[in-house]
């Protein structure tokens, strides 16, 4: 059994979710939402960003972490805002000994959903299919979940594969 944070990086709303992995099973173990205040200084948000993942690590003990890659948005400030947050996460991983796998958005939508091309909706319709009953925060939340479970998908992929 594998415990696996996926983690959808953002300044604004940082999405994260737990699953367990046994296998091809899947379960869902938590999720939530770290919004910071877009009032404060970026140095701040930065630090209530990293507090919050490494509680969640703290609380839920995974045994790795799976990220989106970083995309370039047309605005070079909001690209700027994304890498930072998402740098903060990272090394919030890192601080509580996490290997971090990171799977391109359009992966891990064709993992989850079968098609690189679907939309939120789509992923959102899955995970209620893949998790029965589990109660997701929000978009982010979810995308994050679905993150987790692309990780899960593909190392398992991985490992029929290995001789």
């Amino acid at each position: 059994m594998t415990i696996i944070l996926g983690l959808d990086p953002s300044l604004s709303c940082t999405g994260w979710g737990v699953i367990r992995a046994e296998g091809s099973r899947i379960a869902h173990v938590a999720n939530g939402q770290v919004k910071t205040d877009a009032k404060a200084p970026i140095a701040d948000r930065l630090h209530h960003l990293h507090a919050a993942i490494a509680a969640v690590i703290a609380a839920h003990d995974p045994d790795r972490a799976a990220a989106e890659e970083i995309f370039i948005n047309k605005n070079p400030q909001s690209t700027l805002k994304l890498a930072q947050a998402r740098g903060c996460v990272l090394a919030a991983c890192a601080a509580g000994g996490l290997a971090v796998n990171e799977h391109a958005a359009r992966l891990v939508k064709k993992s989850v959903v079968g098609t690189g091309g679907a939309d939120k909706a789509q992923v959102q319709a899955m995970l209620k299919v893949l998790m029965p009953g589990a109660q997701v925060a929000g978009a982010d939340a979810a995308d994050a979940l679905a993150v987790a479970i692309a990780d899960a998908n593909l190392r398992s992929i991985a490992n029929l594969r290995s001789p």
